[in-house]
């Protein structure tokens, strides 16, 4: 109602007065149309004014100079892994904040919580630094249901699924998050998920996929993205493709190949978008990369176990090749911490020892993420272009694309390699993904959206993370507005928890 009444002020030419207003800034609205000098006026959570501030009369409380500043929509960061960091005791999400980040998606994977409202709830309670959504999780649902067998669902379990991926609609997820790589999840055959994914569209919901395989373990990454069409398909889903990649040797250069899938189902209706990091390792676990699923049958106890089995070994050897080799796994986090920044070779050499046995004995020991070095810059480059894909991170602790995926996007190639204009990049970073996602009033410079804006400098702004270093700060974000609240002020964290839950469909504004 305030808004409206803000709107109707202004066309009978009364003066009106808002909250904050940023002058003189660079705008970028999230449309891919070029920058214009304009005003943003916000009032309470609301934009409510884009514009001339003088000319129309407008006058603020606060007045922030955006002068020499881009000015564009806050990000939104369709993948994240910030569920625990967020009902943590350090809700502030700093890291996303100083890339440019007001609203992260988590419980991707399939690993998204059952209790969706307990979640949201909480978040309440406490506080958060962005605004976030939740998926409903397909592994998680398997699991509370199946536990971690390989086996068949019953039709009464399979009901049992569908209930718990009802209740998490209902609940506000955004749909259903699979990780098809992953155990349990994996576990699942094409069939079972199509029944989940019936259940989230029934309600609106979409369906995000870490796909069956992004390399030559199994089906292949082909494979994997016709499976996920079929899915799509048969449920009458809208289709997310996390991460989009081609991994490993056996699969470079199929980026064209995987595009033109995708362009052939769009062409036939079905709806298909993507996210993508700009680096060339992606984060994963040592179990994950080299242990095949039937060792994990069980549980983790199980598949401790297994591990001296010689078929294990063997097919653990297949997948390093597959991976490239033992030069690209990073060791990236671990309980011994001086494994920490060594490849799985550098360690089988100061060991004496086969790669395999090394990681072996680092699983025993409680496992290890890693950086995975295996994805060409050229297959990068190719689906960044493509106008269904947009910037996601899927940050993880010890990786630096949790503290640097949209600065170093913006870094590499727009400001030096010109792959992609500054226009494309916000807005495939901000507008495009709400769309995507069904995020109700995000991602736009527009009156009565709410006000996720950030300010910051084009010739400056950078990531630092690196993997050696994965928990550095990126710099030149000036000035990160959440809600309309002041969230970072010349470059520092102000300790503002202005976030929200974010649930599909219409959402209110404090205003109204």
């Amino acid at each position: 109602m305030r808004y409206l009444i803000l709107l109707l002020a202004a066309t009978l030419g009364y003066s009106q007065t808002v909250d904050i207003l940023l002058t003189g800034g660079q705008v970028f609205d999230g449309t891919g149309s070029p920058g214009r000098v304009a005003d943003i006026g916000i009032t309470r959570d609301l934009i409510t004014f884009v514009g001339d501030a003088k000319a129309n009369g407008l006058k603020a409380r606060r007045t922030i100079s955006a002068a020499g500043l881009i000015v564009s929509p806050g990000f939104i960061d369709p993948h994240t892994h910030t569920l625990e960091d967020l009902s943590g005791p350090k809700p502030s999400n700093e890291e996303y904040l100083l890339q440019g980040v007001t609203t992260v998606v988590t419980g991707n994977d399939g690993g998204g919580p059952i209790g969706i409202g307990k979640v949201f709830d909480q978040w309440k309670r406490q506080g958060i630094g962005t605004n976030a959504a939740l998926y409903i999780g397909q592994g998680t649902v398997r699991q509370e249901v199946m536990g971690m067998t390989d086996a068949a669902p019953s039709p009464e379990q399979v009901e049992t699924m569908r209930r718990l991926v009802t209740q998490g609609m209902s609940e506000g997820a955004l749909g259903l998050s699979s990780g098809l790589f992953y155990a349990p999840g994996s576990y699942a055959k094409t069939e079972e998920v199509v029944e989940l994914a019936k259940a989230a569209a029934a309600q609106g919901g979409i369906y995000d996929t870490h796909m069956r395989d992004e390399s030559s373990y199994t089906i292949g990454v082909m494979g994997a993205i016709r499976e996920s069409i079929a899915i799509a398909k048969a449920a009458g889903i809208p289709l997310h493709i996390s991460h989009i990649k081609v991994q490993g040797p056996s699969v470079w250069g199929k980026s064209d190949e995987a595009i033109q899938l995708i362009r052939a189902a769009q062409a036939l209706g079905v709806r298909i978008s993507a996210d993508q990091y700009p680096y060339t390792g992606s984060g994963t676990s040592l179990t994950a990369s080299l242990v095949p699923r039937w060792a994990q049958v069980g549980g983790n106890a199980q598949m401790l176990t297994r591990l001296s089995d010689p078929k294990l070994a063997a097919e653990m050897e297949k997948n390093l090749a597959i991976r490239g080799g033992a030069q690209l796994l990073l060791i990236t986090t671990a309980r011994d911490k001086k494994l920490i920044g060594n490849t799985l070779e550098q360690l089988a050499k100061q060991r004496n020892e086969s790669p395999v046995a090394v990681a072996i004995a680092i699983i025993r020991d409680g496992g290890a993420g890693v950086a995975s070095l295996n994805i060409q810059e050229s297959d990068i480059e190719n689906f960044m272009k493509q106008d269904f894909v947009v910037t996601g991170s899927d940050g993880s602790a010890g990786h630096p694309r949790k503290y640097g995926t949209f600065p170093r996007k913006l870094r590499i190639y727009v400001r030096e390699k010109g792959l992609i204009t500054l226009p494309f990049f916000i807005q495939h970073s901000s507008a495009l993904t709400a769309q995507q996602l069904h995020i109700d009033r995000r991602g736009l410079l527009k009156e009565g959206y709410f006000a996720d804006v950030i300010a910051f400098d084009y010739a400056a702004t950078t990531d630092k993370a690196t993997y050696e270093h994965p928990d550095l700060y990126s710099e030149g974000m000036k000035y990160v507005l959440v809600n309309g609240q002041v969230a970072v002020e010349n470059g520092k964290y102000t300790g503002a928890l202005a976030g929200v839950p974010v649930k599909p469909g219409v959402t209110k504004s404090k205003s109204q």
